[in-house]
């Protein structure tokens, strides 16, 4: 994937609205809260906080990212990056839930865990699982949301990777403005450069004007 900055400096806005693994952070956001309001204690737990706060910050943080990337590479890969921490941290307090109820992460080559694994990975949006999660036990949604941690992980992983080599190839928005700048000034330089060489060709064609001019009046000088 090349990314084209020629003459440009800030670069083309992300459309973070259309990125999945935004669309996914926002579903696992919307089912932290219903999860948390579901079966944790309304006060008295930080837990409840710690969560909804991680969730937040996972989405949050992909917006500000996506925002600050037209003008700073360095910033966008940074927020993404907390981003994508926040969501690991969910994950863990997640984990902690099953484990403190005493409840099953389940298994890797379980047919539950793979027929929901197959369900996340083609539905990013909240829309698509609020229908089932008042249906659904703490078990099942725990599962649910470490599934979509992960999978939203896999994700920003693979658009930070492209991030970073977009960055080596064309750089931050310094070496845009230098390159901007030096593009202008080399078209400035051509299009003066043009100039002189078009400036010269009619100085040698008025001379020449002349000359034949000054021809002229001496042959009809000599007919009188």
């Amino acid at each position: 994937m090349k990314y084209d900055t020629k003459g440009k400096v800030l670069k083309k806005p992300v459309e973070w609205k259309k990125l999945y693994f935004y669309r996914k952070s926002d579903a696992i956001y919307q089912l932290t809260v219903e999860f948390c309001r579901r079966f944790l204690p309304p006060y008295g737990d930080r837990t409840v906080d710690q969560m909804i706060q991680a969730a937040r910050s996972g989405k949050q943080n992909i917006v500000e990212g996506s925002e600050d990337g037209q003008t700073s590479s360095e910033m966008e890969i940074k927020l993404l990056n907390v981003a994508r921490g926040s969501l690991q941290e969910l994950c863990a307090d997640y984990h902690d839930y099953l484990n403190n109820q005493h409840l099953t992460l389940w298994a890797t080559d379980s047919p539950r865990l793979q027929r929901l694994r197959q369900f996340c990975c083609s539905h990013n949006d909240y829309c698509d699982y609020a229908p089932l999660v008042d249906k659904m036990s703490d078990e099942e949604m725990a599962n649910m949301a470490i599934t979509l941690c992960h999978q939203t992980n896999k994700m920003m992983c693979a658009y930070l990777e492209w991030l970073e080599r977009r960055f080596v190839e064309n750089g931050g928005i310094k070496e845009r403005m230098h390159a901007a700048r030096t593009g202008y000034r080399k078209a400035q330089d051509s299009y003066l450069q043009a100039l002189e060489t078009e400036n010269q060709q009619l100085k040698a064609e008025i001379a020449s004007l002349k000359r034949r001019l000054a021809e002229l009046e001496e042959i009809i000088g000599g007919l009188k």
